[in-house]
């Protein structure tokens, strides 16, 4: 078994993080907070959502943030969520140069989360995908309960690997198997992952754990051991999904980096400094940061 020498990292706190927050976190927060993670080494970060604020009132500010660091420097990639041609043209108003589009593998999960089965997700993001294409906008595609569903129990992989496909044949150039729940081990991990890889280019397959049971790290470990090479995480372990009863939030991006650090494993990022940007925006929010790293780290100092 040979691991990668090098992994990216996608940061996704300040969206994927905060989107669920329930009080109002300050534009001038989210600014320093998407500096502070930049400052540790981080080279990919997720933003905000082009959302209405109706929906997504934590990203109501979402001009102010694209505007403050979208195409200000090619040494990061700074991205973030649309939903259909209008957020896209938002975004790159702004001078924004990736997005994201967002569907699920389960059916129940898509009409609950967004009012639209599967197919009619993908139709939405047809005029995304050709106007992206157009203007060189590199368009990345997340897939929720990629292994389990809050409505249908555990997700079969063919299912998985079938919107992948969809979405690589789309025109998105990178695929993120999302466990929304928390509920994947790692030989779930591998099933999955060896059936969406039929389809999907290894190398353009990303992987997006959240940590409910506890299980995050070993299945990132999984995923490296079949050569992923691109992970999403959160500062602090931000987020979590309010469709699912006591689902936890992201894997933190501390632990993960630890987890690479031990491994011998490139990423680009300080620790120390990203532990102190965890601690920071935890602090902010009224918590802990639940990073099992930035905890030791920060006691043993």
């Amino acid at each position: 078994m040979t691991l990668p020498t090098h992994v990216e990292l996608v940061e996704v706190g300040p969206r994927d993080g905060l989107q669920n927050e329930s009080s109002t976190i300050t534009t001038e927060t989210k600014l320093e907070l998407i500096q502070r993670l930049a400052n540790s080494g981080l080279e990919r970060i997720e933003m905000t959502s082009v959302v209405s604020p109706r929906w997504v009132p934590q990203m109501a500010d979402h001009e102010a943030v694209m505007s403050s660091f979208a195409g200000k420097t090619s040494a990061r990639r700074y991205s973030v969520l649309v939903p259909n041609r209008q957020g896209l043209e938002s975004a790159m108003a702004q001078g924004v140069r990736e997005v994201a589009v967002f569907t699920a593998a389960s059916e129940s999960f898509t009409q609950r989360n967004i009012n639209a089965s599967i197919e009619q997700s993908l139709r939405r993001f047809e005029p995304v995908m050709r106007m992206a294409d157009e203007h060189g906008i590199n368009v990345r595609g997340y897939v929720s309960c990629a292994l389990g569903c809050p409505y249908e129990g555990q997700m079969d992989a063919t299912r998985v690997a079938d919107v992948s496909r969809a979405l690589w044949q789309m025109g998105c150039r990178e695929i993120s198997l999302g466990d929304t729940i928390g509920i994947g081990t790692p030989l779930a991990v591998k099933r999955m992952l060896e059936a969406v890889l039929r389809d999907v280019p290894l190398e353009a397959t990303a992987v997006h754990f959240h940590d409910t049971y506890g299980q995050a790290l070993a299945n990132i470990y999984a995923s490296l051991q079949e050569g992923v090479t691109v992970i999403d995480s959160a500062v602090a372990g931000l987020g979590g999904c309010p469709y699912a009863t006591g689902a936890s939030g992201n894997v933190a991006t501390e632990d993960v980096v630890y987890l690479l650090n031990g491994l011998g494993i490139e990423c680009g990022v300080d620790l120390a400094n990203l532990v102190e940007t965890g601690n920071w925006i935890a602090h902010h929010l009224g918590r802990d940061n639940s990073a099992k790293a930035a905890r030791a780290l920060t006691s043993a100092a």
